[in-house]
């Protein structure tokens, strides 16, 4: 099966001393052992670089800038960034018009749109509340996954 990474599991990943870190490469390690194909967009990386350079003084900053490009290409080593699709924008249009998405959250619904346009189902978050309105696919915790 093919889970799409959100941006807070891709953060965590190679970020030892993040609290959630332990879980989710426990997770991730999970899923690859069993035969899973881990994807992302190249939204979520884009987001993943944010987060990365972003001063640790900011919220949810953690002020590496320095090791973000080292960062980014263990990534890309056993994750699959995906392009977006022409149909991505269509797809999302009517997402944002079906679901009412208003604000911040237009960004997770373009995720979506892209992995609709895919045919991927699943998707490992942290916040999986961002993503239950979407009857087109599962939000999948580290936690869940594991249980």
């Amino acid at each position: 099966m093919r889970y799409l990474l959100d941006t807070g599991i891709l953060v965590r990943i190679p970020h030892r001393t993040d609290p959630l870190h332990q879980q989710v490469r426990l997770a991730i390690s999970h899923l690859t052992t069993s035969g899973h194909t881990l994807l992302t967009t190249r939204q979520n990386m884009a987001e993943f670089w944010n987060v990365c350079t972003r001063p640790a003084s900011a919220r949810g900053g953690f002020g590496l800038t320095a090791d973000a490009a080292r960062r980014l290409r263990l990534l890309e080593r056993f994750i699959t960034v995906l392009a977006e699709p022409d149909s991505a924008y269509s797809r999302w249009k009517a997402l944002v018009l079906r679901y009412g998405v208003l604000g911040r959250q237009v960004h997770d619904a373009r995720i979506v749109a892209v992995m609709a346009a895919y045919r991927i189902k699943r998707i490992i978050t942290l916040n999986e509340a961002d993503f239950v309105r979407y009857a087109e696919i599962t939000p999948y915790t580290p936690a869940t996954v594991l249980a």
